[in-house]
């Protein structure tokens, strides 16, 4: 490409190629982008074409059934979640600037996220600064990471598998996993039992209950008590696979601190292992190169405050 084309990029590039561009990498599919973005396959064919001529580059590689991002396109792509993220921040940051502060703090979370600082910073927050207004958005943790890299969400909350280098983890607490089951299942109120108990029994999951993946303290335990070949239903949500426990429909894996009122309650039981239960970590994550408005800055520093104040051992829940 001559000088003269490299300087017309700028002025000609249009923004929509850019994003259908980047939705067609985080797919990993002309046809799931075309999908997500409610348009044909052909559409999106066709603007991916289009953006490689413009930049007279191949972007993806494709044909009998293959499918590679190139060089090119893997530079491209970095480059488009930023543009993406600034551009979906502009309402936030031409809020009016006032002496109070104000404006609004979108969190990412995944489900169920049990931790009595966190409330209190939150109130404490607001009781300072009423003017700021909240959303909390409920996902999968990998969503969480991905709302808050590419800068449409101010904070996440949520487990992690792998951290991404352009983002910031602050550990938040530790909570143990114990098995479960509820009053219509066959071990209710058993005492004395072990984890070859459990063996014949049907299980409900989380989706990432995987080796490869953010609960891999729990399907280690799994494999290793041979507790992982009957896994009958799944969901990304606590809430659902609580749901799920407490019907009868199999036991399953809870964090045991957020649900000492059920147990409490009659409508679940503790089963083996009573004691080392499966440690997992939930993370405040913070985007550096998010420019923050007042109001997401503030609650960003509350909570990194009280993370400095409370030691570590106060924040792991058994």
């Amino acid at each position: 490409m001559d000088d003269a084309k490299l300087e017309r990029i700028p002025r000609q590039l249009d923004w929509n190629l850019l994003r259908t561009f980047m939705v067609i990498v985080q797919e990993g599919s002309i046809t799931r982008a075309a999908n997500r973005l409610l348009l044909k396959q052909p559409t999106v064919s066709s603007a991916l074409k289009r953006l490689e001529v413009q930049l007279d580059r191949q972007l993806i590689e494709r044909g009998g059934g293959a499918f590679r991002v190139t060089e090119a396109g893997e530079l491209l792509y970095r480059e488009c979640v930023d543009i993406y993220g600034n551009i979906s921040r502009l309402s936030v940051l031409l809020r009016d600037v006032r002496e109070e502060i104000t404006g609004h703090v979108k969190i990412a979370s995944a489900s169920h996220v049990v931790c009595p600082f966190y409330d209190e910073t939150l109130a404490d927050v607001h009781a300072r600064h009423p003017g700021i207004t909240y959303s909390i958005e409920v996902d999968t943790s990998a969503e969480v990471q991905r709302a808050v890299l590419q800068k449409t969400a101010s904070l996440g909350l949520g487990l992690v598998h792998e951290r991404h280098p352009q983002l910031s983890y602050d550990l938040m607490f530790r909570e143990h996993f114990g098995f479960f089951c509820g009053p219509r299942h066959r071990l209710f109120r058993r005492r004395g039992l072990q984890l070859a108990d459990l063996r014949s029994e049907s299980f409900v999951s989380f989706k990432t209950d995987q080796i490869s993946d953010a609960l891999r303290p729990v399907a280690l335990l799994r494999a290793q008590e041979n507790l992982a070949d009957r896994i009958i239903a799944t969901s990304s949500h606590l809430e659902e696979v609580r749901r799920m426990i407490v019907a009868g429909i199999g036991i399953g894996v809870l964090p045991i601190h957020a649900v000492e009122r059920d147990v409490r309650d009659g409508l679940l039981w503790r089963l083996p292992p009573y004691e080392a239960p499966p440690a997992i970590d939930i993370y405040l994550i913070a985007n550096p190169a998010t420019p923050f408005n007042r109001a997401e800055q503030t609650v960003l520093d509350a909570l990194r405050r009280r993370l400095a104040e409370i030691p570590e051992s106060q924040r792991t829940y058994a």
